[in-house]
């Protein structure tokens, strides 16, 4: 089975993501140093990171941009 393009792009930035992240930090996923809670908290503060662009790119469709 071939996988569509936007599929195989989003399994290439994956990998690259995990790659950068590993050269950066020295650790991957697999590691065992943070606790349930932590986790919790490293997610939550990406998914706050993700609300905040979408509204950036909100701001701009809708021409609502503020530019100094």
């Amino acid at each position: 089975m071939q996988l569509d393009s936007v599929v195989t792009s989003i399994i290439e930035q994956f990998i690259e993501r995990s790659e950068r992240g590993k050269a950066k930090y020295g650790v991957d996923l697999d590691r065992t140093d943070l606790s349930l809670l932590e986790w919790i908290e490293h997610a939550k503060q990406e998914h706050m990171d993700a609300i905040l662009y979408l509204e950036k790119i909100k701001q701009v469709i809708s021409g609502k941009d503020k530019v100094d």
